[in-house]
């Protein structure tokens, strides 16, 4: 597993058209379900713990960028979609005993002013190896260090 940081901070992105920091706020906490790529379930299943902070990312928007935090507010579960034969994230390999895919729950805790957009965080020498700007990064769920996490989090004026 590559290097994940000993702060237990992270990064999980959503479209704000399928789920919004707004969703989150009005609904208290959510599952992070419909994780399929391997690196972000290991994340989830092998190195998020509970009360570990969360920046809450919108992709795909007007602007892409860190809209609010979260915290874990569970231990890491089967993933339910897995074992629906009618959601789009099932997985006929996946069992209940033996699940493959695995999800979290996230509690709202602060958001933003406004979304520090891609290109503020870009701007910012101090966190350019901050993986959500590097290249190919796509993963829902990425690991922060604690510095970049207090740096963007004094960006948004924000504290937790």
């Amino acid at each position: 597993m590559p290097n994940t940081p000993t702060a237990q901070h992270w990064l999980i992105k959503s479209e704000p058209s399928v789920y919004s920091i707004d969703d989150l706020k009005r609904d208290k906490k959510t599952s992070w379900e419909g994780v399929r790529n391997f690196q972000a379930r290991n994340y989830i299943r092998d190195s998020i713990k509970l009360g570990d902070l969360a920046f809450f990312y919108h992709s795909n928007a007007e602007p892409s960028g860190i809209a609010g935090v979260a915290r874990a507010c569970s231990k890491p579960y089967g993933d339910p979609t897995a074992l629906d034969k009618k959601s789009e994230y099932f997985d006929a390999k996946s069992t209940p005993d033996e699940p493959i895919w695995f999800t979290i729950d996230f509690a709202f805790v602060q958001r933003f002013e406004s979304v520090i957009s891609v290109e503020q965080l870009k701007k910012e020498p101090r966190i350019r190896s901050t993986p959500v700007l590097q290249r190919g990064q796509r993963l829902s769920v990425m690991p922060m260090t604690d510095e970049h996490f207090q740096i963007i989090l004094a960006m948004a004026g924000a504290e937790v």
